[in-house]
This record gives structure tokens, sequence and C-alpha cells, in this order.
């Protein structure tokens, strides 16, 4: 079923898979990447009836289609689908992490005339546009596995510090939605960053290991 045209402000999610670019490298991977990202996203979509989604590639977009709700409402319930589809990810025998970044803002999507072998289906709209440049070269960089909300735009009428399982940045309301409650948050950030100390201690490792491999003469020394 085509997707109705809207026109108006909403709440949009700009989902990624993460390192899809390595994934591309043994094309069976990413075949089947996609086609899980594409059936547990289509679940979840269809089964909200406030949101809509377009699914593009190894992205998504995600929108609350329901302009009859409050801003908080519509925050609520696109968070809810992120969680889900984050974890049904997770779940497959090949897990898969996404990125994703959530703007408010006026979005505009048209169905249009179709040609033979052309589809004309416009995007338009500064959520679209801040989600999109969040995902793709926000600052700080967005990390695997995270979901963060950008403060710019957001409607006043909304108590985001109401929300469960928030952190407030510079720039973001970051949602952690792997953790149970608030209290889990600092016991997360701290494992996830020791993940990323490991990775470079690794490559620290495999340096020292080549350097004590080569033979003893300096193979710069000239005789």
């Amino acid at each position: 079923m085509p997707i109705p045209a809207f026109d108006g402000k909403t709440f949009l999610a700009f989902v990624d898979i993460s390192g899809f670019k390595q994934l591309m490298k043994k094309r069976q991977d990413a075949i089947e990447a996609l086609n899980v990202f594409y059936s547990k996203g289509y679940n979840i979509i269809n089964d909200t009836k406030s949101l809509s989604g377009i699914m593009i590639s190894d992205c998504a977009i995600i929108f609350v289609n329901d302009q009859s709700i409050s801003c908080e409402q519509s925050l609520k319930i696109l968070l809810k689908a992120i969680d889900k589809l984050n974890r049904e990810l997770l779940k497959c025998p090949n897990p898969i992490m996404l990125t994703t970044s959530i703007a408010f803002g006026e979005f505009n999507y048209r169905n249009k005339i179709e040609f033979a072998r052309i589809i004309k289906n416009p995007i338009m709209g500064s959520s679209y546009i801040d989600a999109f440049y969040d995902n793709d070269s926000g600052k700080p960089r967005i990390q695997p596995g995270e979901c963060r909300i950008l403060i710019k735009n957001l409607p006043a009428d909304i108590d985001i510090h109401s929300f469960e399982k928030m952190k407030k940045t510079n720039k973001h309301w970051k949602y952690y939605w792997m953790v149970s409650s608030n209290d889990d948050i600092d016991e997360f950030e701290d494992a996830f960053n020791d993940s990323y100390q490991l990775k470079y201690r690794g490559m620290l490792d495999a340096l020292k290991a080549a350097i004590r491999k080569r033979p003893g003469s300096d193979p710069f020394l000239i005789v």
C-alpha cells in the first residue's frame, strides 16, 4: 500500500545500518542484512498506525503521520519503534547494529505521477535534512547502536526531562534504548567506552608483535 501524502511538522528518524560498507564486501552478507532489516522494519512500522516508513538501501526514514496527537506522545511512539527495531535486529543469528538520528520539523511527502521506468516520490523538509546530516556527519560522530534526538527545533511544549532512559549532551538528547532504567546508563557507557579502548589496545598489540618479529638490523640504515 502506498504511503499517504503528508505535509506538516513531525518527528522523523533517519536509521542506518552500521558497518554496511564492510558488509558489502561479502555480497551474501549484505543481501541477508537487507532482507532482515526490511522485514523487521516493515513489521514494526506496519503494526503502528501512527507511523509511516520509507526504506531505501541500508537506510530507513520513519516518521509520525498522525498530527492529531501531542508532540510528546509522537516522540514516545517513535522511540518505542526504534527500541523494538534495535532489539529485534540484535536477536538475529547475524546481529545488526543501527544508528538513529531523530529531528523535529517540517516534513513533506507526496506520491506523484508515475511513468514507465520512473517513480517520483519527493521527500522534503527540515526534519529529514536535519536527521540525515546528523546521522551522516554530525558532531560528535554517531556510534553504533546510538539513538539521539537533536535539541535544535524541539517543541517548547514537550517535557523531555520526563522521558525515561535519556541523557542530555550539548546538541542532543541521547536515548538509551538498550538499558532498563536511568540507573544503568553510566554502567553501559563505561562498558561501551571500554570496548573502544580494547579495540585500540588490540591494534597496539599487533604493532608491537610485528616489531618483535622484525629483523634486528635497521632497514633504513644506509651502508
